[in-house]
């Protein structure tokens, strides 16, 4: 999971740069709506299991499957408008920076604080690499390694340390956007003026030089969170989850089940924690001025997807896994979340389409 833990930290970094969360007023909305979806599913858990063995699950209704509830979205609504889907995506973002805030500070071991200095002496060469401008990625991924065995070793739990490789990634380019257009235009030039005739490229020498140089200038004008970003997209989303997934996500049942406390706590807070908590805290910032809603999106349809925010999944298995260690309890908890996630996106999906359906009429 480090490495989809990268690919959030590099998402954050992003939308912290020049996405919604760029500025306090764009921010302010996601971030509402992200910290109210977690503390009422968080305290609609503790209800149910505020003492004994369950008690340490409090976190697993928190979190929000940012890829399958964007990817629910565009199984619903194929046409709801940019606000929204950016709305969602800011709203999961954040919420992935309070999974990994929760992780790092109630799920983690004991401190080891030898390993932990280490990781701090690896995190500051990491930062100078960013400060001296290195711009390739092998560097910064060898030490990443390195640092992620002793954040792991230190006792905190290794997934913190993707996120903070991630923000060590360098933004800047070699050449701006103006520059590399005009390197562009002329290298098509030469493309074109050293045609063979044949239009087979295998066969010429220079449109081979060309390509080379168009290619060399591309990677220049790229900045290396992006092109980091862009690999690691597939890896995550068809290697790492699935494997995730398949790997965790097997229930055994035997007779009662048991701990079912857990289980109802989880799903009650993702079908109904999820929802009220982001649909109220967005209303509240909306209203006090703090924030507004985007263009295109009316309260009905933002609760539409405050519900596509249950949508825990593998997040939530993740931290369930944390949370009990394999220990029986994980089983109700696997339970809730398969339960409270297809109930929340099931919701989600008929207000959303009566929405749709009203505004077409």
């Amino acid at each position: 999971m480090a490495a989809f833990f990268l690919l959030v930290g590099l998402e954050i970094k992003r939308e912290l740069l020049v996405g919604e969360l760029a500025s306090v007023r764009k921010a302010a909305l996601p971030i509402a709506g992200a910290i109210g979806g977690m503390i009422v599913p968080a305290a609609i858990y503790w209800m149910f299991n505020g003492t004994g063995i369950g008690a340490r699950g409090w976190g697993i209704p928190m979190a929000t499957d940012i890829a399958f509830a964007l990817g629910a979205l565009t199984l619903i609504a194929p046409r709801a408008p940019i606000g929204a889907k950016v709305f969602l995506t800011a709203l999961a973002i954040v919420d992935d920076m309070g999974a990994v805030i929760v992780i790092a500070l109630f799920y983690s071991e004991a401190i080891a604080w030898s390993a932990l200095g280490n990781a701090a002496v690896l995190l500051l060469i990491l930062i100078g690499f960013n400060a001296i401008r290195v711009r390739h990625l092998w560097p910064y991924l060898l030490v990443g390694v390195v640092f992620w065995y002793f954040v792991h070793e230190s006792g905190i739990h290794g997934t913190v340390a993707g996120v903070l490789l991630a923000f060590t990634i360098p933004t800047h380019t070699r050449i701006n956007a103006t520059e590399f257009s005009r390197q562009a235009r002329a290298l098509l030039g030469q493309f074109n003026h050293t045609e063979t005739g044949d239009s087979v490229v295998l066969t010429s020498k220079g449109q081979q030089e060309t390509l080379f140089a168009l290619e060399h200038a591309s990677e220049g004008v790229t900045a290396p969170i992006l092109r980091l970003e862009h690999a690691l997209h597939n890896f995550s989303a068809f290697v790492v989850m699935p494997l995730f997934a398949f790997a965790n996500a097997g229930v055994r049942i035997s007779g009662p089940v048991q701990h079912a406390a857990i289980g109802i706590g989880v799903m009650a807070g993702l079908i109904i924690g999820k929802p009220l908590g982001v649909t109220a805290a967005a209303f509240v910032a909306v209203k006090s001025g703090i924030a507004k809603l985007p263009n295109g999106l009316a309260w009905r349809s933002l609760l539409g997807y405050a519900w596509l925010a249950g949508i825990g999944f593998t997040m939530s298995l993740f931290i369930a896994m944390l949370a009990f260690d394999g220990a029986p309890p994980v089983n109700g908890a696997k339970l809730g979340t398969f339960a409270g996630s297809l109930l929340a996106g099931i919701i989600a999906a008929i207000i959303l389409k009566m929405t749709a359906r009203e505004k077409s009429n």
